[in-house]
């Protein structure tokens, strides 16, 4: 049986769009371990940009009425019936519930990643347009669905709180680093902390972040902080810099992919991801795969593993003066090389024992496609 992935996008890793670097990675290792998986997108043009892979993509535009499903896209679904199980990726988009609809009228199954959507945070924000919104469509398109698959324990305690069911399966993605990583002593002189992701300031808690680095400051007056990515609220970001006087300090290297990013990554000391609301950042998963202790919000529903393997620090509020106490920590133990060195392995390791592919795409097998 064919599983067939569906997403906004083309599923390019090479994008600040987490849930297309999801699906690309899930996609690429169901094949490494014999499953026949493929890529639809659903795009705004069907320009081939998007590099070699070992997993087939097709691609579909995009209509005027985001509820509306090209003919393409409708005749390629139905020819599909007893040879696929479908997979949708991501939550609150409208035409999701019209191919819910067109797969449910056809009778054929599908399951249903929401990729953080449904987590009490995301909930709270626009409020009434989504409880409405999920009143009219969502709770339709998830009584469709065979499996709700929630990749951390915030969404599954926040889908509860709006949509009982007995069809919610947790099972985080895995993550694998093909490259060699050797543990080192940085060159940096002085501690430097990093964070690697998409510029929204509410959500990944970048307001928290500077305010704690403007603290830790204080008393380590060349210490630096590295800031990868890019979006419209970037200008917003650099006034809050400016505004704490850190310009010195704080580096905005804007968007970075491949080798770029990487080697900015592994320049870094400490990683740094204190989100208000997430499904599961990989972001943090592939720092900690260099070797990089994490300090993280429970919210990336990825503390739990952090504090268990002793990978760095779990903050429990979105607290300011949390964070940088954790920084604190963090500069003592990095001042203590063989102390450090033990704690970036133990990052090594809870990515190798946490989120290992091979186990995991077996229990997608029996767990989520199964139906």
């Amino acid at each position: 049986m064919e599983i067939i992935h569906i997403v906004l996008g083309k599923a390019n890793p090479e994008r600040m769009n987490g849930v297309n670097k999801v699906v690309y990675q899930l996609a690429t290792k169901q094949v490494n371990f014999n499953v026949k998986a493929s890529v639809w997108g659903i795009t705004n043009d069907k320009e081939n940009n998007y590099g070699e892979r070992n997993f087939e993509t097709q691609l579909f535009l995009k209509q005027r009425n985001p509820f509306a499903i090209s003919e393409e896209l409708k005749s390629a679904i139905i020819e599909k019936k007893d040879k696929a199980v479908f997979h949708l990726h991501g939550g609150w988009i409208p035409v999701f519930y019209s191919l819910a609809k067109l797969l449910d009228k056809h009778q054929i199954k599908f399951v249903f990643t929401p990729h953080g959507a449904y987590n009490t945070i995301a909930m709270k924000r626009s409020s009434w347009a989504k409880k409405i919104y999920f009143s009219l469509f969502e709770t339709k398109m998830l009584n469709r669905t065979s499996k709700i698959h929630c990749i951390g324990k915030s969404e599954v305690n926040g889908l509860k709180k709006i949509f009982q069911n007995k069809k919610s399966i947790l099972l985080p993605y895995g993550y694998e680093n093909d490259k060699t990583v050797t543990i080192e002593n940085t060159a940096n002189s002085t501690i430097v902390f990093g964070f690697i992701g998409r510029l929204d300031i509410y959500t990944k808690g970048l307001d928290t972040l500077i305010n704690a680095f403007a603290k830790f400051k204080i008393n380590h007056p060349e210490a630096q902080l590295w800031i990868v990515g890019d979006s419209k609220e970037k200008t917003i970001l650099e006034q809050q810099i400016k505004a704490k006087s850190l310009d010195r300090n704080v580096i905005l290297y804007g968007s970075k992919f491949g080798t770029e990013k990487e080697e900015l990554l592994q320049k870094m000391d400490v990683f740094v991801h204190p989100s208000r609301n997430e499904g599961l950042p990989l972001s943090v998963i592939e720092a900690a795969s260099f070797g990089k202790p994490c300090i993280v919000t429970d919210a990336t529903n990825i503390g739990s593993q952090i504090m268990n393997c002793k990978a760095g620090i779990t903050i429990y509020l979105q607290s300011s003066t949390q964070l940088y106490e954790a920084m604190q920590k963090l500069f003592s133990i990095w001042k203590n090389p063989i102390e450090f060195k033990e704690m970036q392995q133990n990052a090594i390791k809870m990515v190798e024992d946490n989120y290992n592919w091979k186990k995991l795409i077996t229990q997608f097998n029996t767990d989520l496609y199964k139906i």
